[in-house]
């Protein structure tokens, strides 16, 4: 299929995002007004309690919209999972709600889809990556410790898995989100170890980012991270 016949699903999971997702989902159709994409937007407000939901209705009359909304917080893995496949387009991008990386970053990701590419990943970490402004020492250092433990315990040959900026063709989401189990911060592993698994094609594209200072992930939430590594490896070495 030539790039220009893809129909894309642009999915966006929300948490309490009523104060900075008006911009990302500006810039989405923006970048949309320039191509000749079919496309759709799908956002999942994941049990938000402040105004996300409303915020993002707004849009409906300007573009092509999805909205999910939850009662419930079910964490971030569980609503990329349910915007996957509630998505409908031939390749479907998540990105996050804060617009670290911009959708712009998609130019680089559709000429592998033209070459029957399955899954293409963000990375911070390759030579030709961007970091237009850097995060704390801290949460640099877990996240690169963080990465070493992921290619100990999984193999994965990635330096950089948590870049909320992913996109997977139809026929490896339909079949790597039906058997995602993690609902928190370690979905992504679990997503490339599966893509990895079933034999999908996988690249990876250097990505600009801008480290936002308001950022949802706290030191708990990567303690928490790395819990759920554990239990992603238990839950995969028991083939389930």
């Amino acid at each position: 299929m030539h790039r220009d016949n893809f129909f894309i699903s642009v999915v966006i999971p929300a948490y309490n995002e009523a104060g900075r997702i008006t911009d990302t989902l500006e810039s989405v159709i923006a970048y949309f007004a320039g191509k000749s994409y079919l496309w759709q937007l799908v956002v999942v407000n994941d049990g938000s309690q402040d105004e996300t939901s409303a915020v993002v209705e707004k849009f409906s009359r300007r573009c092509p919209l999805m909205l999910l909304d939850n009662r419930e917080n079910k964490g971030k893995g569980a609503a990329v999972r349910q915007g996957m496949l509630a998505a409908e387009g031939d390749i479907a991008l998540f990105m996050d709600a804060d617009n670290a990386t911009k959708i712009s970053e998609l130019d680089k990701a559709m000429p592998f889809f033209v070459q029957e590419y399955d899954v293409v990943i963000g990375s911070r970490r390759l030579p030709e990556s961007r970091i237009a402004r850097k995060q704390p020492f801290m949460r640099e250092f877990g996240g690169r410790f963080f990465g070493f433990v992921v290619r100990i315990l999984f193999g994965l040959p990635y330096l950089d898995t948590q870049a909320g900026f992913k996109v997977f063709s139809r026929r490896a989401r339909e079949t790597i989100f039906r058997e995602i189990r993690t609902s928190g911060w370690a979905f992504d592993v679990e997503a490339l170890v599966r893509a990895r698994d079933h034999g999908f094609r996988i690249a990876q594209i250097p990505i600009a980012w801008h480290d936002q200072r308001d950022s949802k992930v706290k030191p708990l939430g990567i303690l928490r991270a790395f819990w759920d590594l554990f239990r992603l490896k238990i839950l995969l070495f028991r083939g389930k």
